[in-house]
């Protein structure tokens, strides 16, 4: 089944490229676009900071109530009591550290005059 799936999958590929390359001539040029939006350096890394900061602000609270409520109904199990402490609190200092990237950036891009 699986290797099937990527046979298919090679197929389909294969076959896009070959419809794509159609389109082009020999006086044609091929022109890739920037994905990123932007070519300065401070913009992009402000970019990823905010997508993993919109990540992190959704997956930190899903994170602490599911390992509390782990913690909840651990019913004095101390491996499982001790694994949703850990967890809780690496969430937590992860989260912290993703706020704090965010903050440094700012002081990092005011002290250097960058907008």
């Amino acid at each position: 089944m699986r290797k099937n799936f990527f046979q298919l999958l090679f197929l389909i590929s294969f076959l896009v490229l070959i419809i794509m390359s159609g389109n082009l001539n020999a006086d044609s040029e091929v022109i890739i676009q920037n994905p990123l939006e932007s070519a300065e350096f401070e913009v992009i890394l402000d970019n990823i900071i905010g997508f993993i900061f919109n990540i992190a602000v959704i997956l930190v609270p899903l994170l602490i109530i599911i390992f509390g409520f782990l913690f909840v109904t651990a019913a004095f199990n101390t491996n499982k009591i001790t694994q949703a402490k850990n967890i809780i609190i690496w969430t937590s200092i992860g989260f912290f550290i993703i706020l704090l990237s965010r903050g440094i950036m700012g002081i990092i891009m005011n002290l250097l005059g960058v907008k």
